[in-house]
Order: C-alpha cells, then sequence, then structure tokens
C-alpha cells in the first residue's frame, strides 16, 4: 500500500504536463476570447461519422464539448462536418438541435437509412452475400470528409472525431502541442488513448507499434516487448508522442495536407498530386482479401507514411526493425473515454499506472502477445509470397493458397478475420459479427 500511495502522489503517470502545454492551458483558461487556444491562427477541418441513436452525444456533453473546442480555436478558422446516419428520431433532432448552435461554417448530413444499393458485397464459401463491416465504416468516414473536395480553402489540421467523452483542452494540445518543433506542432498524425472502462485501452484493431506489431493486453503500457519495444520503452519515459505506426483513439489530428489536393485545378486532372512523399487526397479504405481484416483507421495511416520520407526516416529499412520514427504519434497525455463516468476516471486512474509495466509484461507473454502477423515485416514493393483464399467450385467454395505478388506497405496492419454487417440490436450496441476462418492457415 506504501509504494501505491507513493505512486499516486509523487510519481503519478502521464500528469504533469510539459510547459508549453502549461502555457496554452493558462492560455485558454485566463481568457474568454474565441481563438484563444489557437496561437498560431491554424486552420482546422473537424470530421464526424456519428451513429447517436438516443441523442445523447449531441445534446450533452459531447456536443458542448464540440461547441468549446471550436470557440476555442475560433469560429473562423473552423469547419464542422458532421455525417449521421441510422440514428433514429431522437439521434436526428439533436444533431439539428446541435446543428443550429454551431458558430463556424458547416457542412452537417443525416442520412435516415444507409443505403446500400450498389455498395460492393462480398460472397461467403456458403454462398451468402454480405457488406464488409470494414468498408462501410470507411464510406461513413470518408462521406464526412467530402466537404474538402467543394471548399475553395486549405486547411493546417483535420481532426477527426468518433463518440467520445473528451476535454476540448484536450483537443487542441492534441492539436497544436504534440510532438512540436520550433513551437509549432510536427507530425503527420497525432491520436488520443481511448477507455471502455477506466483501465481498458479500447482500439487494439488500429493501433500497432513503431515495428508494425499489435497490442498487448489493453492496459498501462499497452505495447509489449516484442522487437526493440520502442513504442513502449516511449509510454515509460512519458514522451507526449509515442512512435508508433497506427493508431487512432477516439480522437485524432491529421496533417490536412495528405486528404486535399496540391494544386486548385488538380481535381480535374488525370495528373496525381503528392504532399510529404504520398499522393494525395487520402481516403479510408478497407481490404479486398477475403478472410484478411484490417482497420480503416491503421489503413488511413499506412497511406500517409512515406517509404522513405524526406524528413528524419531517410535511410531507414522501412519494412522491418530499424524504422526510427514514422510522423505517427500516440499521445498518452491526452484521453478520452466512450463513458462519462469512465471518463471521470481518467485523471485518478493513470496516477497508478505506472505500476502495471511488470503485470502487464507478464500477462501478455502469458497469452502469447502480440499475435503473430505473417505480413508485418514486409518490404513495399518487394515479391513475397503470401497466402490469400481463392475460391473455386469446392464444397467449401475455396482454400487458401500461396501467391506471389508486390507487398503493399499495409501489410502491417491486417489479421485473419473476416467482419460484416449484422442486424443492430435495439440498444444500438452490435451490428456485425465476425466471421469464422475456415481451416485457419498456421
Amino acid at each position: 500500500s506504501g509504494l501505491i500511495i507513493t505512486t499516486f502522489v509523487i510519481f503519478p503517470s502521464y500528469t504533469h504536463l510539459p510547459p508549453h502545454y502549461r502555457a496554452l492551458q493558462s492560455a485558454v483558461q485566463g481568457s474568454t476570447t474565441s481563438g484563444r487556444g489557437n496561437i498560431h491562427n491554424s486552420t482546422v477541418f473537424i470530421a464526424v461519422s456519428l451513429y447517436d441513436k438516443t441523442g445523447a452525444l449531441a445534446g450533452g456533453a459531447w456536443g458542448q464539448s464540440l461547441l468549446d473546442l471550436i470557440d476555442m480555436i475560433g469560429p473562423d478558422r473552423v469547419f464542422l462536418s458532421i455525417y449521421e446516419n441510422d440514428s433514429d428520431a431522437s439521434g436526428e433532432q439533436a444533431l439539428w438541435a446541435l446543428s443550429d448552435r454551431v458558430p463556424c461554417n458547416k457542412s452537417i448530413v443525416y442520412d435516415k437509412h444507409f443505403d446500400f444499393d450498389g455498395f460492393p458485397t462480398v460472397t461467403l464459401p456458403d454462398g451468402s452475400s454480405h457488406v464488409r463491416r470494414v468498408a462501410f465504416l470507411a464510406e461513413v468516414r470518408n462521406r464526412a470528409l467530402r466537404p474538402l473536395d467543394d471548399l475553395n480553402h486549405r486547411f493546417d489540421r483535420l481532426l477527426f472525431l468518433n463518440d467520445v467523452y473528451f476535454d476540448p483542452l484536450d483537443a487542441l494540445q492534441l492539436l497544436f502541442s504534440t510532438h512540436t518543433r520550433d513551437g509549432r506542432p510536427d507530425y503527420r498524425a497525432a491520436c488520443a488513448v481511448d477507455f471502455i472502462n477506466p483501465f481498458k485501452f479500447y482500439d487494439t484493431f488500429a493501433s500497432r507499434d513503431l515495428e508494425g506489431y499489435g497490442m498487448g493486453l489493453p492496459f498501462f503500457p499497452w505495447f509489449t516487448t516484442a522487437g526493440k519495444a520502442q513504442s513502449r520503452s516511449d509510454v515509460l519515459q512519458e514522451t507526449d508522442a509515442v512512435r508508433v505506426r497506427s493508431c487512432w483513439g477516439g480522437m485524432v489530428a491529421f496533417d490536412a495536407g495528405f486528404f486535399q489536393s496540391r494544386t486548385p485545378t488538380a481535381a480535374d486532372t488525370d495528373q496525381p498530386t503528392y504532399y510529404r512523399g504520398r499522393r494525395v487526397p487520402v481516403q479510408f479504405r478497407s481490404e479486398e482479401d477475403l478472410f484478411w481484416e484490417s482497420s480503416e483507421c491503421c489503413l488511413i495511416h499506412a497511406d500517409i507514411q512515406s517509404w522513405p520520407s524526406s524528413s528524419s526516416m531517410d535511410a531507414q529499412n522501412v519494412g522491418g526493425e530499424d524504422k526510427v520514427d514514422s510522423g505517427i504519434y500516440m499521445n498518452p497525455f491526452i484521453r478520452v473515454a466512450y463513458h462519462p463516468r469512465s471518463f471521470s476516471w481518467l485523471r485518478i486512474t493513470r496516477r497508478v499506472e505506472r505500476l502495471y509495466s511488470v503485470a502487464h509484461w507478464l500477462s501478455s507473454t502469458a497469452f502469447g502477445l502480440p499475435f503473430y502477423n505473417p505480413r508485418r515485416a514486409e518490404i513495399p514493393g518487394e515479391e513475397v509470397q503470401e497466402t490469400v483464399w481463392v475460391e473455386d467450385e469446392s464444397s467449401e467454395g475455396g482454400s487458401f493458397s500461396k501467391v506471389t505478388r508486390v507487398a503493399n506497405y499495409d501489410g502491417y496492419c491486417g489479421r485473419w478475420d473476416l467482419q460484416v454487417l449484422s442486424r443492430r440490436e435495439e440498444t444500438g450496441e452490435g451490428g456485425w459479427v465476425s466471421v469464422p476462418v475456415p481451416n485457419l492457415p498456421s
């Protein structure tokens, strides 16, 4: 008990803010002027794909936090885009009530029912056709980004928000304080850390460490000791920019350049445009191989990484163990939760989480984490042999076979799985199922 008390009082984790975080905090708390948290007058596009069946989000603390964030950035420097579908009358009513209170330029779109006509489907070995869950999630996120195609305006930052409870000052810190150089943020993407309860990290599907390994058991320090364990080391050193290959965390800030064409006429030509070494604009997407699944939130990070980039990542082994930085960071100072009670506990539970590291190592090792991913260390552009599901006329509808093809840069995101949409429960939970992988490859 003495160790717990000492850690709680003297050595809490991720509690003592860096000086530039405290400076921004003081600027926000010492004034009521709109734009007080945006010292460089950055322009921000806020994107939200929302499912809010009861209207508790738009009509409650989430909606108020969003309005406060817009005020702190400055309404004249923000564009808000919300896409919502199938949330029933209460959700729709709350959305329009929130829209009436939004002081910045905005695009608020509500679809009573998502139209699946013409939407791509997959055929399972039993002959049934289904919509892949990740393909659907990618589409609704892209719909939240649609206004970028029509706006004759360039944005500095893009903030994507999930249905999470968050502190608007934390969102500002994520946008403007993460991994700063000369007082300005320098990242391709910066993610919060999201929690499903006061201790349990949620977004393991989208998160990968700096070497592309999957996560350990979902409590602090989250990452395993696999490989060189740079991400785990960053967490234990309490950096605000934990180097990762992908993350999401319920709230993620991007360098908006990846989502915009580089020239005003680029959309009207066949010539691709590039930004920081990547073809732009990027969009959310899903996997094509059957029984191989990746989060759309991981794939978007794969698409904005450069192999190699023109920054400090030059001359690195981009597919293996020598990668030093990806430009993508998880910021454990910034935490969000999917339930208000969990969110209220996060500033308390972090004060003792430093004590978990040994237990996390032992238990993750005992459970065999991280799980093996045969495509994790593939080097983009090299010829590789991969195991893929090949359809045939057999009674099973297909089988796994080895094929030779050129490696992409997103193999680290995937795992053996297939997720398809199903009917949501009345509570709004569910909405998808995981299809068993036949004769799962070893």
